[in-house]
């Protein structure tokens, strides 16, 4: 019995993680075939050789390529069966998943409904067969005219009690300020929806103040550049906005040296709300899982401090409250039976 064993099998609930950037590279192979998508790779390894990012731009280059080969509903519907198979494998009980549906929309001509009603069929499969559960967040990428992004602020609304709990902004941040889009989000929180926006992942502090004051944003997709502010630091203390983070993302994309480097032991002694997340897991040779047992290892963190983040995620969550501290009472109580299992 070891640490290791223990983190496997401990209850997880994960916040920040793309359902496009999700597919498994296998899954990614068969449907570039099946719809004709040319990929600058035939197999496997030849994938994880393309998924060698030089930097952000080349890294949504290589997201949009890969969101490319989704042409019917019924591709959505497999990438997030899959998804949340592999989620359940991990004992991740609830996952917020980004998806960015206009992408699909532009390129495939998928109508928003016919790819909600796909997600929605794999996610009450899951709930069903899997015990586990999801709600979307349907992000705006930075990159899109106003006029787009107000075309799917409207589409999440129009879900907003069908499985999506929030509208999402992610992609570049230089050159693309979050208050080109203020007046989707003022729409999306006056219609009861949840704000959560990437911010200080290739931006600095500036990003993520703008983040809270322009789009009202609860929580905080990275964040890692805080650090830069101590006023911000302070801010995000005082008001515990949680953060998503994703140290292997980080370290992938240039935001981090190493892992052994990244700020994560740094954003927690500063009293910040941190929660430990995957982004895009294949594409970062990742899982959930493995995050927690590389800040185990890197950090040396032990069995209590691990539970806490498991904890922060629960919290964090746009669950209904009643919901979250149901979770959160099953989760202690899972806690104790493993530690007894695997620690003793």
């Amino acid at each position: 019995m070891s640490l290791e064993s223990y983190i496997r099998a401990l209850p997880k609930v994960e916040l920040h993680v793309h359902l496009e950037g999700s597919i498994r590279p296998e899954t990614l192979l068969k449907l570039a075939e099946r719809n004709h998508v040319a990929l600058p790779a035939s197999d496997v390894a030849g994938l994880h050789r393309w998924y060698t990012f030089v930097d952000f731009p080349h890294f949504i280059e290589i997201y949009i390529a890969i969101a490319s080969c989704l042409k019917t509903p019924d591709d959505i519907e497999l990438i997030a069966r899959e998804f949340l198979i592999g989620q359940a494998a991990q004992n991740i009980r609830h996952s917020e998943v980004t998806y960015t549906a206009f992408t699909q929309y532009r390129r495939g001509g998928i109508s928003f409904r016919d790819q909600l009603d796909a997600i929605n069929r794999a996610r009450r499969w899951a709930e069903r067969e899997l015990g586990v559960t999801m709600l979307l967040i349907i992000d705006i990428a930075r990159e899109v005219s106003v006029e787009e992004g107000a075309i799917t602020a409207d589409w999440a609304i129009s879900a907003r009690n069908d499985g999506v709990a929030a509208l999402g902004l992610a992609g570049w941040e230089n050159a693309n300020p979050a208050s080109k889009f203020r007046e989707a989000f003022e729409r999306a929180r006056a219609a009861g929806l949840n704000s959560v926006v990437h911010a200080g992942e290739t931006d600095g502090a500036a990003s993520i103040w703008s983040a809270i004051r322009d789009l009202g944003a609860q929580r905080i997709g990275h964040g890692l550049r805080c650090l830069q502010d101590p006023g911000l630091v302070a801010y995000l203390r005082e008001n515990q906005i949680p953060l998503e983070v994703c140290p292997t993302s980080n370290v992938c994309l240039g935001v981090a040296p190493s892992f052994a480097e990244h700020p994560f032991p740094r954003l927690l002694d500063a009293g910040l709300y941190v929660t430990l997340n995957s982004d895009d897991p294949p594409m970062f040779n990742t899982t959930l899982t493995e995050e927690y047992l590389k800040v185990a290892e890197h950090f040396h963190f032990d069995a209590e401090q691990l539970e806490r983040l498991s904890v922060n995620a629960v919290r964090a969550s746009l669950l209904p409250a009643t919901q979250r501290a149901a979770m959160e009472s099953s989760f202690k109580s899972d806690f104790a039976r493993l530690r007894a299992e695997h620690l003793a």
